[in-house]
């Protein structure tokens, strides 16, 4: 479920792939449904591809989403108010969800963003968390991937080598030739 919630760099909250363009995805918003379109030229990161640093191994974001799911019940994070909370109570919480986290490279700004995020999936009706591999699914990693192969390579710039011809172009040689005559 969540390759299909996209964040998007500039763009506020989180957002539900719904199509895809030539040079674009048609994305819309999960707080409030608006639909609008986001250009390959733009970051677009999939909370499926998103894992937390620990001292071992990365742990995929699903698993955290859960684990804070289990620690509030299925409920939106009630225990923290991570706008407020000191750096030193965001690490705790993250401590009680995530014991091995890398306290070096997970900063306070990353645990704010996560239970914002949190709070918002929940507050869309998104509980299931885990990756399910689907056929469906993996219809959609395509446009995904095509998005960002298209930021990384931009397409090729085609030239028309045609000859330009213009209206002027056609009259001026009968403009001199018509003078050539008069001189003679």
């Amino acid at each position: 479920m969540l390759k299909k919630i996209l964040s998007v760099s500039g763009k506020p909250g989180l957002y539900k792939l719904v199509s895809q363009g030539k040079s674009m995805l048609i994305v819309e918003a999960l707080t409030d449904g608006r639909r609008l379109p986001v250009y390959a030229r733009e970051k677009i990161i999939s909370l499926g591809d998103i894992a937390i640093y620990t001292d071992g191994d990365e742990v995929p974001l699903y698993e955290v989403l859960n684990s804070v799911k289990a620690k509030e019940e299925g409920k939106a994070v009630s225990s923290i108010d991570a706008a407020r909370a000191t750096p030193d109570e965001l690490r705790a919480y993250m401590a009680e969800v995530l014991p091995n986290f890398d306290r070096d490279r997970v900063y306070p700004t990353d645990i704010k963003r996560l239970l914002s995020w949190y709070n918002l999936l929940i507050s869309a009706g998104i509980t299931d968390f885990d990756p399910q591999e689907s056929a469906e699914e993996e219809d959609v990693e395509a446009p995904e991937a095509t998005a960002k192969e298209t930021h990384a390579t931009p397409p090729p710039v085609v030239k028309n080598t045609a000859p330009k011809t213009s209206s002027a172009a056609a009259k001026t040689p009968v403009g001199k030739s018509t003078q050539r005559m008069r001189q003679k």
